[in-house]
């Protein structure tokens, strides 16, 4: 049977998230207008949106259904 191989992320995901989003905005920044470059910045935005409705769901502000 096989093990696992399991670690502790250093980051959390909010934060890996972010610096992902930066680095494939960057990516594609230098890339010409056309489809590879609008997929890129899709995902950005996908994972943008992502990190904001986790941000949202742990607010103070939310109370549980009664």
């Amino acid at each position: 049977m096989f093990k696992r191989r399991r670690f502790k992320q250093q980051l959390t995901l909010q934060d890996r998230l972010s610096a992902w989003v930066k680095q494939v905005r960057e990516e594609a920044s230098k890339l010409p207008p056309g489809p590879e470059r609008d997929a890129l910045l899709k995902k950005a935005r996908q994972a943008d949106v992502a990190n904001h409705l986790s941000d949202w769901v742990k607010s103070p502000g939310l109370q549980p259904p009664k």
